[in-house]
């Protein structure tokens, strides 16, 4: 008699269950449990940014009515937005954010890139010397202050290319897409140098089409890093003309800074009140990064792993 066959004669309560998810042996309190805790843990997520988003659009008399903060506006009010966005210096440090990002995102992939595929290449002159710099880099801050006399040496106080030069290559990037590139197929690249082609079209035509998952979390955390640049502002932007969207946001929404007809840029009849404005300020500084999120979400968890967890 097989085992297959003893198994089968056996009882079926005596039969072993098949071992299903964790979720499938919870009990019913514990699945309750779970729930009310994901409940509270989302409306502690969601309620704050609903009340932020609520407040922005409300009337003012609401808003004054409800103590500054409201949760479900009567009616949508854009004024605030009007205001803000009509030419003064909430527009022009938007757009200075926007540049300041995109520029300083693409410079970043495309050097960190570059980077990584020249230290993953065992046989580059000074590999080992450039990886070892890389990794003490990221081990080892020059400072403040230090940083601060290089950016004055080369020029950059007052210049937007002191939000990008600085930090155009993350350490940890660069070990991150490094990885991803080493454990490219051998036989694969072996086959193209067979074909003729050279290392810059390996690097172009190969290793960055199959690195796309990779390189879009490492553009995400670049943008994310260069949008919510706050401290390189504080530091080497002393004209307010060049301020991004983050100084402004510490300018008038943390350190209560009321905002006048000169800095809208425009006159309104009726100004909104500046908790309404701060509101506003406050979704606009957050719309962008929650709009470009779920088009890289797909590719965050696969290029983490791909680029941290192999080599």
């Amino acid at each position: 008699m097989t085992a297959s066959t003893h198994t089968q004669n056996r009882p079926a309560s005596a039969r072993p269950r098949p071992r299903g998810r964790l979720s499938d042996t919870a009990g019913p309190l514990e699945k309750a449990f779970k729930a009310i805790v994901l409940t509270v843990a989302c409306a502690l997520v969601i309620i704050p940014f609903l009340g932020i988003v609520s407040t922005s659009v409300a009337p003012a008399d609401q808003v004054t009515n409800a103590g500054g903060f409201v949760l479900l506006p009567r009616e949508i009010d854009l004024t605030a937005y009007r205001s803000i966005l009509s030419g003064g210096v909430v527009s022009r440090a938007l757009l200075i954010s926007i540049l300041v990002t995109g520029v300083g995102t693409a410079l970043s992939l495309v050097l960190t890139a570059m980077l990584a595929w020249a230290l993953s290449r065992r046989g580059t002159v000074g590999n080992r010397a450039m990886l070892l710099l890389v990794l003490v880099s990221l081990l080892f801050s020059p400072g403040m202050i230090p940083t601060y006399l290089v950016v004055r040496q080369f020029g950059l106080i007052d210049s937007l290319w002191a939000l990008i030069i600085p930090t155009a290559v993350s350490a940890f990037n660069v070990i991150v897409v490094r990885a991803f590139f080493a454990n490219l197929p051998e036989e694969l690249i072996d086959a193209a140098r067979i074909d003729g082609a050279t290392e810059w079209q390996i690097f172009r035509r190969i290793a960055l089409p199959l690195s796309r998952a990779v390189l879009a979390v490492v553009g995400l955390f670049y943008g994310v890093g260069y949008w919510n640049a706050f401290f390189n502002a504080l530091l080497y932007i002393n004209d307010a003309a060049k301020w991004p969207l983050q100084m402004v946001l510490r300018t008038y929404v943390v350190n209560g800074t009321e905002m006048g007809a000169s800095e809208m840029g425009t006159v309104v009849e009726h100004a909104p009140q500046q908790t309404t404005i701060q509101m506003a300020i406050l979704v606009i500084s957050i719309i962008p990064i929650v709009i470009v999120y779920p088009f890289l979400q797909r590719h965050f968890a696969k290029g983490v792993l791909t680029g941290a967890v192999k080599g």
